[in-house]
């Protein structure tokens, strides 16, 4: 059965704008954030690599968001991770963390600089302690496109991440991503694991902040 509205253009007349005080599940997100300790597992040549990392991540509040009826409130968010061992950036990482109230879903968009783009999928509800959302490959809805290199050596055939928050100023996930490495018969289970806190309150989304300001300004004489 078909979900969606017969009318695909007339957009909602009462959205609120602001994002901080409507993101059900995702509100304990919103902020800034540190680790030092993160585990990553990696596919090398001779044998799996384990990799302790050190991670930053900001998610910043944007201005609610419409396609026609449909309403979502999210973050965007910024992923910078490295290691004690070299300069280098170990992984970087943007996208959006966003939520439907009107239905519980919640998407993860993210991007890689090596030519890799996914859209996760979810269910949740304000105040869930976890989250479970899931991209498959060859999915047109929630799936996951790589450059031709990354299908031919290491494709990636699903994506899935469980957050887990302790209380408001925690969170940890655990991430599964099976990649069919070029020359191997079994499967490889890309795994990476952290637990992060809170350095930094978020700031609230820009219309948020222009409403603020215009409330506060004084009348003209």
């Amino acid at each position: 059965m078909n979900p969606f509205p017969h009318d695909i253009f007339t957009e909602p007349s009462d959205v609120d704008p602001d994002t901080l005080a409507n993101l059900g599940p995702l509100t304990r997100l919103a902020g800034r954030w540190e680790a030092q300790k993160g585990i990553d597992i990696n596919p090398k040549a001779d044998a799996p690599e384990r990799r302790v990392f050190i991670e930053r991540i900001a998610f910043d509040p944007i201005d609610p968001q419409t396609n026609g009826p449909q309403l979502f409130y999210g973050l965007r968010y910024h992923i910078h991770i490295t290691t004690k061992e070299e300069e280098i950036t170990f992984h970087d990482q943007v996208g959006y963390w966003l939520w439907e109230p009107a239905t519980g879903l919640i998407l993860q968009t993210l991007a890689i600089p090596r030519g890799q783009v996914a859209l996760a999928s979810g269910q949740g509800k304000a105040g869930d302690d976890t989250l479970m959302l899931a991209a498959t490959r060859g999915q047109t809805e929630y799936g996951v496109c790589s450059t031709a290199f990354l299908e031919y050596g290491f494709r990636t055939d699903s994506y899935t991440i469980a957050i887990t928050f302790h209380g408001d100023d925690a969170w940890s996930y655990d991430i599964k991503t099976m990649l069919t490495v070029h020359g191997r018969p079994d499967p490889f289970e890309h795994h990476d694991t952290n637990t992060l806190r809170r350095v930094a309150a978020a700031t609230p989304n820009p219309l948020k902040q222009i409403r603020d300001r215009r409330a506060a300004k004084p009348p003209a004489a």
